[in-house]
């Protein structure tokens, strides 16, 4: 459950953003002061990293600014997908990058350029790995609070980044104590490959946002809860739909009442379940379509308040993801 209030989000997603911007600049400069010192392939591997980092971070902070933006008449769901859409041009960005790492180290593999001053340069890209560490950490959980896909995908880079710098620390003290300088291209390699890996996930989870791919754990929860609040007298609930835009849900409905209810009583039952599921996710929207029930339905419904069923209640109908999502009960088919 997000403990956020949801006036603090946007305030919050920007802070995380300039956060990951200024902090992944100071790194990178540090990273590259690193290079200089050494001209190890692998520190420019990680440099070269850290340069995307920049890009990236910038495009998060333009998404997180613009998918704050309220809905207006030709956005009627609001901007948030720009995020999906910045997650993807940073992935696309990471995979460019890990290409011309890659080239990169068979070039210098090939000249025989040896790295020099590599104790100065571990220290220093260890130091920096650390930062980032701490960075994605931060970024992973604000990310997840907010629901923000800009800052998750800014978080798993960064932490991924950290990692590279990790296994670049190890294997350039590999290299100080076997004097083997070939390694420091093959681990220059190595960390590309890690990057191009990442770099695809992050376009694959673009993509699937971008085609309202269904956020299936969300789903799971949403579910969940409508089965456990279930009531007598909640005669069906079908054709369940769920719409993820950034950190916005809207979730929609068929759900049948008994017919002598009231509009009052059964916008009531509207609220509360919109007030329900928005413990799970604070920015969800609900919009149910209200079916009215008639007798044909008395069979599978169990409200024993009813004083006007024509039939016993026979036929239980067990709730479950398969069912909320599927077709109206066989009883209204022919409607």
């Amino acid at each position: 459950m997000n403990e956020i209030p949801n006036n603090n989000f946007t305030y919050i997603k920007k802070k995380a953003a300039w956060i990951s911007l200024i902090v992944g600049s100071l790194i990178f400069f540090g990273k590259l002061i690193a290079y200089f010192l050494t001209f190890s392939a692998a520190i420019f591997a990680d440099a070269s990293e850290s340069i995307v980092n920049i890009i990236a971070s910038s495009m998060a902070l333009y998404s997180i600014y613009l998918g704050s933006k309220p809905p207006d008449k030709t956005h009627l769901y609001g901007h948030g997908n720009i995020e999906y859409f910045s997650a993807g041009i940073e992935g696309l960005m990471i995979i460019i990058a890990a290409i011309a790492i890659f080239y990169s180290s068979i070039a210098k593999m090939i000249s025989g350029i040896q790295p020099e001053q590599l104790g100065i340069g571990t220290i220093i890209i260890a130091a920096t790995g650390i930062i980032n560490w701490f960075l994605g950490r931060y970024l992973n959980k604000m990310g997840k609070e907010t629901d923000s896909i800009a800052l998750v995908a800014d978080g798993k880079h960064v932490s991924t980044d950290s990692f590279t710098s990790f296994g670049i620390v190890l294997g350039l003290i590999l290299v100080l104590l076997t004097d083997i300088y070939i390694l420091d291209p093959i681990i220059a390699m190595l960390v590309s490959i890690n990057i191009l890996y990442s770099g695809f996930k992050l376009i694959r989870q673009s993509i699937g946002g971008l085609m309202l791919e269904t956020d299936k754990e969300l789903l799971n929860k949403i579910v969940k809860q409508l089965i456990d609040l279930r009531k007598s007298y909640w005669i069906d609930i079908h054709e369940l739909r769920l719409l993820r835009s950034a950190e916005r849900a809207f979730v929609d409905f068929h759900f049948i009442l008994p017919f002598y209810f009231t509009i009052k009583q059964s916008h009531n039952e509207e609220t509360e379940i919109e007030e329900t599921l928005q413990k799970i996710s604070p920015n969800l929207e609900l919009k149910l379509h209200i079916d009215y029930c008639d007798f044909r339905l008395c069979k599978i419904c169990f409200y024993e308040s009813c004083t006007i069923r024509e039939e016993n209640y026979s036929r239980t109908i067990s709730w479950d993801e398969d069912k909320l999502l599927g077709p109206p009960p066989e009883e209204r088919r022919e409607d």
